[in-house]
């Protein structure tokens, strides 16, 4: 599977495409739709299901240098209003502060991040390593490790600094129930 493909696969879920839209109007800096949303769309249509099953919500990573919780917050606000009428959970995080609160969340080590794809490259599984944004007229599709395990329906670990393994096998557990033909490598 190519960029190409992914995106038209990507792009059958109308919410997804309405929160890219929407993003881009609001002009929120390096703001990408990403991870589960998408794959779980290309996965749905791949098996045949309706485009939204088991999308439990919406991420969006954005980045700006105001690390206050209140201007996240207004974000927050401001999406959860725009996007209202969807009726989905959207999750919008600046990738900026994730250091301020991980840790002391999940336990585990978060160095700060200079952009929003540094925030995709420390996704739990390579699979969901995807964020999809509007340039111009056009979008821009990030993937450092491609789309082969998106087409092939395979879940895989991405080892990082901050991955836990007990994590990753129950996140591996609800997508082996909502989509049995997937493929779940195993976490060493």
């Amino acid at each position: 599977m190519d960029s190409a493909r992914f995106l038209a696969l990507a792009l059958k879920n109308p919410v997804n495409v309405a929160i890219i839209d929407e993003l881009a109007q609001l002009a929120l800096p390096d703001a990408w739709l990403v991870s589960g949303c998408l794959v779980q769309t290309a996965w749905n249509v791949l098996t045949g299901r309706a485009v939204d099953h088991g999308i439990a919500d919406y991420d969006v990573f954005y980045f700006d240098p105001d690390t206050s919780w209140e201007a996240e917050d207004a974000v927050i606000r401001t999406l959860q209003a725009r996007l209202a009428h969807l009726g989905v959970k959207v999750e919008a995080r600046n990738q900026a502060r994730v250091h301020l609160w991980y840790p002391g969340k999940h336990g585990l080590p978060y160095p700060p991040l200079t952009c929003s794809t540094e925030g995709i490259d420390r996704f739990l599984t390579q699979n969901t390593q995807v964020g999809v944004r509007r340039v111009g007229g056009d979008f821009d599709v990030y993937a450092p490790h491609g789309f082969d395990d998106v087409a092939g329906l395979i879940a895989r670990p991405n080892p990082g600094p901050n991955f836990s393994a007990a994590n990753y096998a129950v996140k591996a557990a609800r997508w082996k129930a909502l989509w049995p033909e997937i493929t779940v490598i195993k976490a060493e």
